[in-house]
């Protein structure tokens, strides 16, 4: 009979399981290669958000992020590269949001949608060539309109025409630079690209974080670290239990004969996860919200009164934190819904099972299986919508009941930070899986 391991020995076991994990991935040539060239190109990205565009007023600059909320968010996903008037400063802004016009283009132009889903791979890099493309003119307006914002704020010491437009096309080849950056992970490396060069951001402002939230340490704030501390572990709790929670659909498949031998007569699920989008809609709402105040720096200095106004009204609006945090809810909310229907189309995993021979017990094939699937998938996608909507405005409601603007750590970069990590972690083991079965 086999001995039960006691308790306070599986700690021990899960610790060498790992140290073995760790041992097989520096051992393998490839793997080991891929990670170190993602290390090399997050080290680039980051000596890149160290170099300053010319003429800024570091002081002035810092105490006007200190007191802007949307910009404080804008630091922390663009690692810190605002914080100094980087090259980089637009981080990966631009790339995101041509990436978000493009799938809402899927819905109004149907040749768009059948190259994204139908067309299998080189329909899927057309439709990033595309996005590519869309990049340069947002890049454009959005660093002009920044430069614009903070030239205002008397950030910038050099604020003539040639200088503006000589900083615009610095920062626009800064944000092609990290696009690119952010392909060569995809492709060479480990990992989404994008969502790697985020989480390199956001890891590389908590130090700085930290130390203001210390800077400014009074003993009586002791309960209010402590609870952020325990809100914060919980938060990490609920990300992965939500994360890794899935929706199983059961499929079976019927016995067929072919030749002399027989196939299916098996069963097995459909998993259906309750936050089927991941991060991305946090990163498109995000990009969204940016755009518009980014926007509304050029339209304050023009001269029609009109569009002063709708650049003020944008302005104010983003100083609102009560109505800048409802709609940031509600854009997540939105995106969590569209890319999940955009990712996931009931009718095509419907019609594949059918050809299979796979079916959902009790269901029939065909059209009455994607209606459960659609149902099924509607009815989970709710929660994690709700869930992600949540996450994102947390860092808001921390603020203010606690007062303390430097805690910004909050629930949308964590959900980032811990989404990113599991998906790695998952990506390593399965080259390590494929190694071992070669």
């Amino acid at each position: 009979m086999k001995k039960r391991e006691e308790p306070f020995c599986l700690p021990i076991r899960k610790i060498q399981i790992m140290v073995e994990k760790i041992k097989h991935i520096f051992r393998d040539p490839e793997l080991r290669g891929r990670i170190l060239f993602v290390l090399g190109v997050l080290t680039v990205f980051r000596i890149t958000a160290a170099i300053p565009i010319p003429g800024v007023n570091i002081a002035q600059l810092r105490s006007f992020l200190d007191g802007n909320q949307l910009l404080g968010l804008l630091n922390i996903f663009s690692g810190g590269a605002l914080d100094n008037l980087s090259i980089a400063m637009l981080g990966l802004g631009p790339y995101i949001t041509g990436s978000i016009i493009m799938q809402l283009m899927t819905i109004v132009f149907p040749k768009l949608k059948e190259m994204y889903q139908e067309d299998g791979e080189a329909g899927r890099q057309k439709f990033n060539q595309y996005s590519r493309l869309l990049t340069v003119p947002l890049a454009f307006v959005q660093g002009y309109g920044l430069l614009t914002l903070l030239g205002r704020q008397g950030i910038l010491a050099d604020i003539t025409f040639l200088g503006t437009v000589t900083n615009v096309i610095i920062i626009t080849g800064g944000a092609l630079f990290l696009m690119w950056l952010g392909e060569l992970i995809s492709e060479y490396g480990i990992g989404n690209g994008v969502s790697l060069m985020i989480f390199a951001g956001i890891v590389a402002g908590v130090p700085t974080s930290l130390q203001q939230t210390f800077f400014v340490f009074d003993r009586s704030q002791i309960p209010i670290f402590i609870i952020f501390i325990i809100l914060a572990l919980a938060v990490i709790a609920a990300i992965v239990f939500i994360t890794e929670g899935e929706r199983p659909i059961p499929v079976s498949y019927a016995k067929r004969v072919r030749g002399m031998k027989m196939y299916g007569g098996f069963s097995t699920y459909l998993p259906l996860r309750v936050n089927q989008a991941g991060v991305i809609p946090i990163i498109f709402a995000l990009s969204i919200i940016l755009f518009p105040q980014m926007f509304a720096g050029f339209l304050t200095v023009s001269s029609n009164t009109v569009l002063q106004s709708i650049g003020n009204f944008f302005l104010n609006f983003s100083n609102n934190l009560l109505a800048f945090g409802s709609f940031y809810f509600i854009l997540v909310f939105f995106f969590t819904y569209f890319y999940t229907a955009v990712t996931f189309d009931p009718d095509n995993i419907a019609e594949n099972l059918q050809k299979s021979g796979g079916f959902v017990p009790g269901i029939r094939p065909g059209r009455p299986t994607a209606d459960y699937l659609s149902h099924i998938i509607n009815r989970i996608t709710l929660a994690g919508a709700l869930f992600l909507g949540v996450i994102a405005v947390l860092p808001f409601v921390v603020q203010a009941a606690t007062g303390i603007v430097t805690l910004t750590l909050g629930g949308t970069a964590l959900l980032i930070v811990v989404s990113v990590v599991l998906e790695f972690i998952k990506q390593i083991e399965g080259k390590l899986v494929m190694r071992e079965y070669e």
